[in-house]
C-alpha cells in the first residue's frame, strides 16, 4: 500500500512532528510511505514560542516533501495536484486544532475529486485545549472530508459524537516514543544539567501553557507534608504564555530555591538527561486528550503522576506505574510523599517494563491497516 502521511515532521519541532516521524519509520517497513509536510506551519504571529524549528538536521531516511503552506489557498491546489501525481492508496492526515481544518479539508477534497483514495484522520485532538472562534464549524469541515479516524483517547470519541460525525474509527494506544536515544546514567545526567544528585527531582516536561497545570504542582510542592523531602522541581520546557504568574506564585510560596526552569525547548539529544536525572514525572494537566510525554517516560522507564483528565488514566495504571490524582494540590502532594516515603520507584520501574508493551508502533500500524481495509470494504459494498 502506498501511504502519504500529511502533517508536520522534522525539522519542525513538537509532539505531532515526533509522532509523524516515528509513524513513518514504523509504516515504511511494509509500505511505500512518504510524508507531505509543511513549508509554513504557523504564521509567526500565531506561534508563541521562540522558533518552530528544532536544532540540527532532519531525521535521516524520511522521504518528505515540505510543500504545504497553511495560510495560502493558492498553494493548496498545487499540493493536491502533487498528491494526485503520487497516486497514493491511503492518506493519513494528522489533526490537532481547528486552525488546520481549512488547509487539510480543502486538500483532501481536491484530491478525492481526482483520485480514489482512502483518507484516515489521525486525531490527536478535536476540541482544542484553548477555545478558537468557529471551532466547531471548522472541525466539521475537516472531519467530514475523512473516511475514518484513528483516535487515542475516549474523549475524542465523545467529541465526534457531539459533532454528529459517524464514520469508522479505531481507538489505539499512543505508542512509546523511541526517537530520543537510550537511557543514560543518573550521575552523568546530573552533571550535564548542573544538578546535585543527592536531591530528589520532580520533572515537569513540555511547553508551559495554562492547561498544563504547572500552578497546581507549585502549590503541591509548597505543602508541609513534602517539607521533609529534599525536593527540586525541573521545569523543562518553553513558556508559551507569560511567565510572570508562575514567578509571582513561586515567590508567594517561597519556592525560589526549589525550582529550575530551562525556559527553552529541549533538543532531542538532551531529553534523556532530564528523565535520567529525575525520580518522578509529574503532569498535573487541567485538561488533556492524551500526552506524548507519558510515552517518553515509558521509554525511559520513569514512574509518573498524572491528573484524572482525558485519556491519561488509560495510559498510567494507578498504583502500578505511578499515580492518577484529581486536580488538587493536596492530593498531588500526598502522592509525591507516598512515592518517596515508601520507596515506590523500584516497583513502579519494574512494572513499566511490561506495561509499556501495550503501546507499540506495530499495534498502531496494524490498526491503520485494519481501518483502511474496513473503509475499502464499505466503499465497495
Amino acid at each position: 500500500m502506498k501511504i502519504l502521511l500529511i502533517g508536520p515532521s522534522s525539522p519542525f519541532r513538537g509532539g505531532i512532528a515526533n509522532f509523524n516521524d516515528s509513524l513513518y519509520f514504523a509504516l515504511e517497513k511494509n509500505h511505500d510511505t512518504h510524508i507531505i509536510g509543511f513549508s509554513l506551519q504557523y504564521p509567526s504571529v500565531m506561534f508563541p514560542g521562540k522558533t518552530q524549528y528544532e536544532k540540527g538536521a532532519p531525521r535521516a531516511g524520511a522521504r518528505t516533501k515540505h510543500i504545504i503552506n497553511s495560510i495560502n489557498p493558492l498553494n493548496w491546489n498545487n499540493v493536491s495536484a502533487e498528491i494526485v501525481k503520487m497516486k497514493p492508496d491511503c492518506l493519513i492526515v494528522h489533526y490537532w486544532m481547528p486552525f488546520f481544518a481549512p488547509v487539510m479539508g480543502t486538500i483532501i477534497r481536491r484530491v478525492k475529486k481526482r483520485l480514489k483514495v482512502k483518507v484516515i484522520g489521525l486525531l490527536h485532538n478535536v476540541e482544542p485545549h484553548e477555545g478558537m472562534p468557529a471551532g466547531k464549524m471548522l472541525n466539521r469541515y475537516f472531519l467530514e472530508s475523512c473516511d475514518g479516524f484513528i483516535i487515542m483517547s475516549s474523549i475524542v470519541t465523545a467529541d465526534l459524537q457531539r459533532l454528529g460525525i459517524k464514520k469508522p474509527l479505531k481507538k489505539l494506544g499512543h505508542p512509546v516514543y523511541n526517537i530520543f536515544g537510550d537511557p543514560v546514567d543518573r550521575q552523568f545526567a546530573c552533571d550535564k544539567l548542573g544538578l546535585d544528585p543527592d536531591h530528589k527531582h520532580l520533572l515537569f516536561f513540555g511547553m508551559i501553557r495554562r492547561y498544563k497545570g504547572l500552578d497546581l504542582l507549585l502549590e503541591a510542592l509548597a505543602k508541609p507534608r513534602l517539607s521533609h523531602l529534599n525536593l527540586k522541581l525541573l521545569v523543562a520546557g518553553e513558556f508559551y504564555e507569560s511567565e510572570d504568574r508562575y514567578l509571582d506564585l513561586i515567590e508567594k510560596l517561597g519556592l525560589e530555591n526549589k525550582i529550575m526552569f530551562t525556559n527553552s525547548f529541549v533538543p532531542k539529544e538532551e531529553v534523556a538527561w532530564y528523565f535520567a536525572a529525575s525520580d518522578l514525572l509529574v503532569l498535573p494537566y487541567i485538561s488533556a486528550t492524551q500526552s506524548g510525554v507519558t510515552q517518553i517516560a515509558y521509554h525511559f522507564g520513569k514512574p509518573m503522576l498524572v491528573t484524572n483528565v482525558g485519556g491519561l488514566k488509560d495510559v498510567v495504571s494507578h498504583g502500578k506505574v505511578g499515580y492518577v490524582c484529581e486536580k488538587d494540590p493536596d492530593e498531588i502532594a500526598a502522592s509525591i510523599a507516598d512515592f518517596f516515603d515508601n520507596n515506590r520507584s523500584p516497583e513502579f520501574t519494574e512494572n513499566i517494563k511490561t506495561e509499556k508493551e501495550k503501546f507499540s508502533w506495530n499495534a498502531m500500524v496494524k490498526g491503520i491497516e485494519d481501518l483502511a481495509a474496513e473503509i475499502s470494504g464499505l466503499s465497495e459494498a
